[in-house]
């Protein structure tokens, strides 16, 4: 079964890291990334750009509204995802556990409804 792992994080966390920290962060997210492509989970996965780099779309009463920033002001924002394969929700939480900044923000694992193909 596939789940989605969400990373959350305070953006400002982020930004108030040295370069030092930043990097060591980078290496680990590098080797989380490696292991779980070496073990067969890893079916993909990005880091995002920063909320003010987003841009909501809604449509409401048939009319296209289009804002720049988040859906909603929050504490933590989305920083990125890994797709895996996992066998159930015990596997996907144990490979959530792993990622480098659950220490600092949750990781929210999502299983996945596969599409209908048409």
């Amino acid at each position: 079964m596939q789940y989605l792992l969400l990373i959350y994080n305070a953006e400002s966390e982020w930004d108030a890291m040295s370069e030092a920290e930043a990097g060591k962060m980078q290496q680990e997210f590098g080797a989380f990334t490696q292991s779980i492509i070496a073990s067969g989970n890893y079916k993909g996965g990005n880091r995002l750009h920063p909320t003010s780099k987003a841009t909501t779309v809604r449509v409401e009463n048939g009319k296209l509204l289009v804002t720049d920033g988040p859906f909603a002001e929050t504490k933590e924002q989305l920083g990125g995802y890994y797709l895996i394969e996992a066998a159930d929700l015990d596997e996907a939480t144990a490979i959530a556990a792993r990622i480098p900044s659950a220490v600092s923000g949750p990781i929210e694992v999502r299983p996945i409804v596969p599409m209908q193909q048409a």
